[in-house]
């Protein structure tokens, strides 16, 4: 994909150097993007937005640059729970509402308001669990890649175990997802 489409001129805006960070964004994004377009051509039957599957898979941490996580490069004043709805605010100050909801529904698999209110989380009260069909695609297909081994796939049972510090409910939503789109 062309480095000033849409997208990435959103990425260029907020990213704007050639900085490990970056590399570490693009990298990760790029592999959870190849990931759930796998997903797609696996599953014709499901009619997956193809388009919107590669544009929300790429921006889908735009908001780790304000969170506090220096093993991968992030010096912001955020908790890193916090990257989902964070990154969901600036897509939707950019118009992307749509792309925004991903953003925020991404982070473990989904965050019920159960979830947060239990384990008290730093993040807006309310529901941020997948709904749409390419949202449960984007979030399941990030699960197998971390930002610190980025292009190293998950095997399913990694995958699950890093859900563990979310909650049953998690593994849960995770486990009806591999058998939805495996």
């Amino acid at each position: 994909m062309d480095n000033n489409t849409f997208p990435y001129t959103i990425i260029n805006k907020y990213y704007p150097e050639a900085n490990q960070l970056r590399y570490i964004l693009l990298t990760h994004s790029e592999e959870v993007a190849r990931k759930a377009l796998q997903v797609a051509d696996m599953h014709p039957e499901l009619s997956l937005d193809r388009t919107f599957l590669k544009e929300a898979s790429l921006l889908h941490d735009i908001g780790i640059i304000l969170c506090d996580a220096p093993g991968i490069q992030c010096y912001g004043t955020h908790p890193y729970i916090c990257h989902g709805y964070l990154g969901a605010e600036i897509l939707r100050q950019e118009g992307y509402d749509r792309h925004a909801l991903v953003c925020e529904r991404h982070t473990g698999a989904g965050l019920s308001l159960v979830q947060i209110k239990a384990q008290n989380l730093p993040v807006p009260r309310h529901d941020m669990l997948p709904v749409s069909l390419e949202e449960q695609v984007i979030c399941f297909a990030d699960k197998f890649f971390s930002k610190t081994r980025l292009t190293e796939e998950k095997t399913v049972e990694q995958a699950r175990k890093s859900l563990l510090k979310f909650g049953e409910e998690g593994i849960m939503r995770f486990d009806q997802w591999c058998q939805r789109f495996l």
